[in-house]
């Protein structure tokens, strides 16, 4: 409890302040100069040149369309000779800031609501009614189950369904793709961006670019870096996969549009950065599921009013257009706050040489005496008579009276 209460009392009524001490020691002084040396080529190097903490940033807002080009032919039995332009395989025709083109397809021709046979699988192969449950719907059904058990094939039963018939059959996805010509079709990319708190607005069609010029360019790292047109086999490629294994099953690629603009340069020199990445993941040794697909079908009836439709299964590349980046201006606030943090940095080197000549250095206790000076309160210390700076202060309590006066005062010594 003493112990504490002194404690206290210590907090409470000691007060401490810096003291100057200079040691010569080139030891303590050079690594002094260096740590300054380092924190001083960090906030000139990294802080302001690298980073350019002199500058007030914001982020990009961004729009963007996309439209793409191409025609191919195909020839299969289901659908004979047959020409795929844009408005065939783009599904659906805009989406936001990203554009699907269809490469692969399973199609289920004339399919009419009536009673059909399941494909057959573990879950509805049969033997006698007794297998089949009226009115199930399985999750990978195709309809709702009747009761009864039919012939799906000669040697083959399996439960009847109330569905669109013939159900559709899609264990194995076409291979290679239908559309493989896809590789060639082209896709142009519009985009435009604002910076709002600099009131600066560009677009990724540069004012240079002709319209002679776009109508024959196509995207090249090197040789054409600012063309907004891609072609849809080089952006697979530079992502560093092959778009004849992409287009079989399908899958999800991403074009990123990079603005990082300096503005306290002139604006011709803030230009888009392209980069590709393909972003559904493809783990070769856990391929489940894998790819892009969905469903759609086109209606129509028949001369006798009776309701079809063609089922599409569409396998196809998903390309989604990803713009991120900021822009940076100069201004005096966060200069200011850098170069303030800057020079409390500074603060970092005395304390690093206090800690290794107070606590590490073989004379520590030398320069911790130099350091620190304990000094008692005025009013409890005993001063000299005499004016002399060399005469030490000793406190009262360790003093007794000798029982003489000296000029009207009591003299004291030491016991």
């Amino acid at each position: 409890m003493a112990g504490c209460c002194a404690g206290l009392a210590a907090f409470l009524f000691e007060y401490d302040t810096p003291r100057i001490v200079l040691i010569r020691s080139r030891k303590v002084g050079l690594m002094n100069r260096a740590v300054q040396l380092l924190i001083l080529a960090y906030v000139i190097g990294w802080v302001f040149v690298w980073e350019k903490g002199y500058q007030e940033t914001d982020s990009v807002v961004s729009s963007v369309t996309a439209k793409a080009k191409g025609v191919t032919v195909t020839n299969t039995s289901a659908l004979g000779s047959r020409i795929w332009d844009v408005a065939d395989y783009v599904i659906p025709a805009q989406e936001e800031n990203s554009l699907f083109v269809m490469t692969n397809m399973i199609i289920t021709m004339n399919q009419t609501q009536g009673l059909c046979p399941e494909i057959p699988d573990k879950t509805n192969v049969c033997k006698s009614d007794a297998d089949c449950v009226a009115g199930s719907t399985g999750t990978h059904s195709s309809g709702v189950a009747t009761g009864r058990c039919v012939l799906f094939n000669e040697t083959v039963k399996t439960c009847e369904v109330a569905a669109w018939c013939p159900v559709e059959y899609d264990a194995r996805a076409p291979e290679p793709a239908l559309l493989k010509a896809a590789e060639n079709f082209t896709l142009l990319v519009k985009n435009n961006i604002w910076y709002p708190k600099f009131n600066f607005s560009k677009r990724n069609i540069l004012s240079n670019i002709t319209t002679t010029y776009l109508k024959s360019c196509i995207y090249d790292a090197i040789t054409d870096p600012f063309c907004p047109i891609f072609r849809l086999g080089n952006i697979v490629a530079n992502a560093g996969h092959s778009f004849q294994d992409m287009a079989v099953e399908g899958g999800i690629m991403g074009i990123q549009i990079k603005w990082n603009c300096n503005l306290d340069r002139a604006a011709s020199l803030c230009l888009p950065k392209y980069s590709f990445r393909r972003l559904d993941t493809r783990d070769v040794d856990h391929n489940v599921s894998p790819g892009y697909n969905f469903r759609f079908a086109k209606y129509y009836n028949d001369l006798t009013g009776t309701e079809h439709r063609t089922l599409i299964k569409a396998y196809g590349i998903r390309f989604d257009i990803i713009v991120f980046g900021k822009a940076g201006k100069f201004d005096i606030i966060p200069t200011m706050i850098n170069i303030g943090s800057g020079l409390a940095l500074l603060g970092v080197a005395t304390v690093l040489c206090d800690i290794i000549v107070l606590y590490c250095m073989k004379k520590k206790y030398y320069y911790r005496e130099k350091k620190y000076k304990y000094v008692a309160d005025y009013d409890q210390v005993c001063h000299p008579l005499s004016s002399s700076r060399h005469l030490p202060e000793v406190r009262c309590s360790d003093l007794v009276p000798v029982g003489r006066t000296l000029g009207g005062k009591s003299v004291w010594e030491r016991p």
